[in-house]
């Protein structure tokens, strides 16, 4: 065979009589063409669907790889051929093909011909066959023998997390910033509880702290009683700084006692924690300070952190979302580098003892219960390296840290609970789920359901099955808003319904279709206390979807909740919305296996998001209230959800996303193609008025890390070309 291929992992073949049948799950399916060093000269590539429109899109490498300025796009059909000249030989043997930018079923075949002739035949003969009326697309001579030029570096082999790491320190390293940054003798301490460290981490730790070069600042280490020689003789006889200090203990009293034995000789009017087997990050304390000073009423701040080997050498990134509260209450993302006010850290009352391997965790959930959400700061600068060497007490004892974490938990959300708080697991055990009401609560809110939909009577009667009949939730009022049908099995639907089921009612009004119109229709006619927006395609997998999605409206700003969803095959269709993915808004993880956890396991619990989708979306009143209603003339069809939920968090309201409320989605399955006639210049229009709106081309998501670019639904790291400011999740 002159080539083989590469699809993506949203691209499965499926039965088709021997034909080249597939189906794409996703937005962005692809082939990747690798073509032998000796081939037949002349590819024919034969694209058709049976139902609906493509919009394909050829990749060329012309040397640097695949880029956009080197693809071709063609408009919308539904069957093309493709012809070009690759050559008999040549060092470039790549070449992409993406049949479409939506979810959608197509036959795709490649042939090699030995000439033009040969190749022409072949079309002729498919051209009055099977491939009627296709498009013809002649690419000419593709490129063959240029090489790409490799760039200069005495730093081989440096992996994705060194490579980005290094870009912010070179970046940080052009800064200018004064030594002593602050007035105060002592502006920052940083408190190391120590115990049987090795003389070399001790080594690592001191030298990384000098590389800083920033006055105003102490080292403490506080020794926890350590029996070992060399610990105890390198804390003895080593020559340090004089900001360097070492405390003590009589006493082995464990990492809290030592810590705080260490707080009680701290000057610093900020304080931060390191382990003794960790490092600081070139230039860590310069950007920390910078961010101090640039936003003076500023209570906590934390940082990213680059996770190392026990020799120092970069094995992966953290990289972290904004300040979200709701995240937090399910892992401890925050981790290193939290930098406190010392004067409030001593009066919630610093670590406490009985918390062992959830500590910390237990003391940012007290110090940060009160702090008003635009004073916490998230600086995206890998600032701390971890040293993960699999030693650490919460390693080694995983059940007793994860009970403290969760009895933490308790205590900081127990007086948000109305019925009772249980804290249980998470879709990773060790991590966390709050429940802020128990399943056999009574008197929960009623919510009115709304459901935009037009005949499609199987899907209509499976979502109104499923929500009376498999989901848990006692006080519903249903709402379909029907633009025009006109299947009398759907009409006779409605009526018995409206006959057998109190709260139940279909506003039937024939007219063009406009989802934002359908929602605020029932809006309009609904008594509930909340509204639940519901697309026609959803299934219900899990009866008690609807308690999980009223249940996260507990969390104080919550005003619109997002429910997990999953094609069919059980890819992930929605785990939350990204403003500015593309330009303009997009679902991140797309396609992903079901139990993927994503960067930090976030896809396994609770997320705050600036949007999510309105496939299944909660609103609560007081949100309705203050948004008032969705847009009909901008986003009559795209983007309405988007902008809502945008609109949403400007007035202040936090969007959650929850992946205990699963559902699957059949997306699109009444709707017919938005890639022709006036659907498509409708649908262009609609994102030319988000970007208008809303900014998205520069709009920079809390809930994403500025570190990841965003062209790609899984987004990869991107090197900063300027550092990124210190942030909090509001605008």
């Amino acid at each position: 065979m002159a080539f083989s291929f590469k699809v993506s992992a949203d691209v499965q073949a499926v039965p088709s009589g021997g034909e080249h049948a597939w189906q794409s799950n996703g937005d962005d399916p692809f082939f990747d063409l690798r073509f032998t060093n000796f081939r037949e000269p002349v590819i024919v590539i034969h694209l058709r669907t049976e139902t609906g429109l493509l919009d394909p899109k050829i990749y060329i490498d012309r040397g640097a790889g695949y880029r956009e300025k080197d693809a071709v796009s063609f408009e919308p059909g539904a069957s093309f051929v493709f012809l070009a000249d690759v050559g008999r030989s040549g060092l470039l043997r790549h070449l992409r093909v993406d049949p479409a930018s939506f979810p959608c079923r197509f036959h795709l075949s490649f042939e090699f011909h030995p000439d033009r002739a040969t190749a022409e035949a072949a079309i002729s003969v498919r051209l009055a066959s099977d491939m009627v009326g296709a498009a013809r697309q002649d690419l000419g001579k593709l490129p063959r023998f240029a090489l790409p030029v490799p760039k200069l570096s005495f730093r081989r082999n440096r992996s994705d997390a060194q490579k980005y790491a290094d870009a912010h320190y070179e970046l940080a390293g052009r800064e200018s910033f004064p030594l002593r940054p602050f007035a105060d003798e002592t502006w920052l301490s940083i408190i190391v509880p120590v115990y049987n460290a090795p003389p070399r981490y001790l080594n690592d730790l001191v030298r990384s702290f000098r590389q800083q070069h920033v006055a105003g600042v102490e080292l403490i280490l506080s020794d926890d009683a350590s029996p070992s020689e060399e610990t105890r003789h390198w804390l003895a006889s080593t020559k340090r700084p004089k900001n360097v200090h070492v405390v003590r203990n009589e006493r082995n009293g464990g990492i809290g006692m030592a810590t705080n034995a260490g707080l009680v000789t701290a000057k610093g009017t900020w304080v931060t924690f390191l382990d003794h087997d960790d490092v600081f990050a070139p230039h860590a304390l310069k950007m920390i300070a910078q961010a101090l000073q640039q936003h003076p009423d500023m209570m906590f701040l934390y940082t990213d952190e680059l996770v190392v080997d026990d020799k120092l050498h970069p094995k992966g990134l953290l990289l972290k979302p904004a300040y979200d509260p709701v995240l937090l209450s399910g892992v401890n993302y925050i981790n290193h580098f939290s930098v406190y006010r010392r004067d409030r850290l001593v009066a919630v009352g610093a670590l406490r003892e009985g918390f062992d391997g959830s500590q910390d965790y237990d003391m940012l959930l007290r110090y940060l219960k009160g702090v008003p959400d635009h004073k916490v700061f998230h600086l995206p600068y890998p600032a701390y390296w971890w040293r993960r060497n699999g030693q650490t007490y919460s390693r080694r004892f995983l059940d007793s840290a994860t009970d403290a974490a969760r009895r933490a938990l308790r205590d900081r959300y127990a007086a948000s609970a109305e019925d009772g708080l249980s804290v249980g697991p998470a879709l990773t055990e060790t991590l966390h789920r709050l429940q802020f009401t128990q399943p056999e609560t009574v008197g929960l809110p009623e919510l009115s359901v709304i459901v935009p939909s037009k005949d499609s009577f199987e899907l209509i009667e499976r979502v109104l099955r499923d929500l009376y009949e498999k989901t848990d939730y006692p006080n519903l009022e249903v709402i379909v808003v029907d633009n025009g049908s006109t299947d009398p099995r759907v009409l006779a639907l409605y009526d018995r319904y409206q006959k057998d089921s109190p709260g139940f009612q279909a506003l039937v009004t024939e007219e063009k279709f406009n989802f934002a119109r359908s929602i605020n229709r029932g809006m309009q006619a609904a008594t509930g206390e909340h509204f639940l927006v519901l697309n026609n395609d959803i299934e219900v997998i899990d009866g008690a979807w609807l308690r999980e999605m009223v249940d996260c409206l507990h969390y104080g700003d919550v005003g619109i909740v997002g429910a997990k969803l999953l094609y069919p095959n059980d890819k992930i269709q929605h785990a939350g919305v990204i403003a500015g993915f593309g330009g303009l808004a997009g679902h991140w993880y797309l396609n992903k296996p079901k139990d993927f956890g994503g960067p930090m396991n976030r896809l396994h619990v609770r997320n705050s998001m600036t949007c999510v989708t309105g496939a299944a979306m909660l609103i609560s009143k007081a949100c309705a209230n203050a948004v008032g209603p969705w847009d009909e003339e901008n986003f009559a069809v795209a983007y309405n959800d988007v902008d809502y939920c945008l609109r949403a968090y400007k007035a202040g309201f936090r969007s959650v996303w929850t992946p205990f409320a699963c559902l699957y989605h059949h997306e699109s399955v009444s709707r017919g193609s938005d890639m022709i006639g006036e659907r498509k210049r409708r649908f262009e229009r609609e994102k030319d008025n988000l970007r208008r709106i809303h900014a998205t081309t520069v709009f920079d998501d809390p809930a994403l890390n500025p570190g990841y670019e965003k062209r790609h639904s899984t987004p990869s790291l991107e090197a900063p070309r300027l550092l990124a400011k210190p942030r909090t999740w509001w605008p």
